[in-house]
């Protein structure tokens, strides 16, 4: 008697799910994936692998596709032409991992051409193929868009120089960590979703014991909403050249410092001797660069000359750049070829010309390259990240509206450092009140 009973328990918790499968969905996503979604899909991937892979040619015959039959060669299609090995998909947050197994011949690129047909096939968001261990690639499956309506957890308490700005594609938050990654290139055109990209960092880096300097040759249009928690806003080229040669004579000193105490960075000294961390922000970096009259070149090359130092010298120093720009090309001059070199981070929004997505992108992963041109219109604030180990991913900031940033700038503006002389001993970690 007890034996029916159990299945029809568990006959009622099945339809039960079934019946609360779509509220479930729109409210409590992860627990619908877990539950409902990730067993579906698992059973769609092996019901549907070796037809799929037969369709699409990457079944490959146990036997030639010629025969020598007497003295005729024979010719035809193979009956069961054997898939790619799968192991156990791995369960993730809002998706799924599966390795296959290659067969002799078959290169990653034979599964890229297919992922649509594997998209469809297993009805999900999207698929990306990544190439790992020799002979094998990882099919990474999305249930749904995350960075439709992303909303990441309130950071009460984060580390110095970390913030976190957005949602990435696999449901993580998206975390700019200048302690990895000093430096950092932002590109998008208007209304692509940069500007709220830098608002939602500054914002983020405003509770902490960091030197905030901005140079905005837009007039500082965008930058003053920030300019009480800034130590220093330049709006003006020639105050931009100045801003910067005191920051490298900054950079100078605290190397000088370092050397007198037998430390290679500034998160060796004391406590006592250590300097507060400098974040510069250069909005609209070609503004920089360009050149009007003959008499312009010998301050945009003294620009050049200090950005490129305090990139090359800052990572130790504490001082850290984020360029950003709607358009940052080649034909802007070497010197903007040579900063980029230095700029670890990118960030690349939707662009309206190829080489700036290529400045960003193109000389760390081509496939990432491909992803930021197809951002379309309608994904404001939508990026390609290429995070320290060279992997790229799509990523979504959180909307920040100029009120808000400005209210964090006045909240926090007492923690903005007198300048010059920035000799206010940093936290090891920031409070996020």
């Amino acid at each position: 008697m007890a034996i029916p009973l159990l299945w029809l328990g568990l006959l009622a918790l099945v339809l039960g799910l079934l019946i609360a499968a779509p509220a479930l969905r729109r409210s409590y996503p992860y627990v619908w994936w877990c539950l409902l979604g990730y067993p579906q899909t698992l059973l769609r991937i092996w019901f549907t692998w070796r037809r799929l892979t037969t369709a699409t040619g990457l079944a490959v015959p146990r036997r030639p596709a010629r025969a020598l039959l007497g003295d005729m060669v024979v010719k035809g299609d193979p009956l069961k032409p054997v898939p790619p090995r799968l192991r156990m998909p791995r369960l993730q947050r809002g998706g799924l991992d599966v390795t296959v197994k290659l067969h002799p011949g078959q290169v990653p690129e034979h599964f890229i051409a297919f992922g649509e047909a594997i998209t469809h096939a297993w009805r999900v968001h999207s698929v990306r193929v990544v190439s790992g261990a020799r002979g094998f690639v990882t099919l990474t499956a999305l249930a749904w868009d995350p960075l439709a309506s992303p909303l990441v957890p309130y950071q009460l308490r984060e580390r110095l120089l970390r913030a976190v700005v957005g949602l990435l594609e696999d449901g993580r938050a998206w975390v700019i960590d200048f302690r990895r990654c000093p430096h950092w290139l932002i590109v998008g055109a208007t209304r692509s979703g940069k500007s709220t990209l830098v608002a939602a960092l500054v914002k983020q880096l405003a509770p902490q014991r960091v030197a905030l300097f901005g140079i905005d040759l837009k007039g500082g249009m965008e930058l003053s909403l920030f300019e009480s928690r800034l130590s220093a806003l330049a709006s003006t080229r020639t105050e931009a050249a100045h801003l910067l040669a005191e920051l490298v004579t900054e950079a100078e000193a605290r190397m000088a410092l370092c050397r007198s105490v037998g430390a290679r960075s500034i998160w060796e000294l004391p406590d006592k001797l250590r300097k507060v961390p400098i974040v510069v922000i250069v909005d609209e970096v070609a503004e920089l660069y360009l050149m009007a009259t003959r008499d312009e070149k010998a301050e945009v090359g003294e620009i050049s000359t200090n950005l490129l130092r305090l990139a090359q010298l800052g990572a130790a120093l504490g001082v850290h750049l984020v360029i950003a720009g709607q358009r940052v090309g080649s034909d802007l001059g070497p010197g903007v070829t040579a900063l980029r070199a230095q700029l670890a981070g990118r960030i690349c929004h939707r662009v309206s010309d190829s080489g700036t997505a290529e400045m960003a992108l193109g000389d760390l992963n081509k496939d990432a390259l491909t992803a930021a041109q197809q951002i379309t219109l309608a994904e404001q604030g939508v990026a390609i990240t290429v995070s320290e180990d060279g992997q790229w991913t799509r990523a979504r900031s959180i909307h920040t509206t100029p009120e808000q940033a400005r209210r964090a700038a006045k909240k926090y503006a007492h923690l903005a450092p007198t300048w010059p002389g920035l000799n206010q001993p940093a936290d090891t970690e920031g409070v996020y009140l």
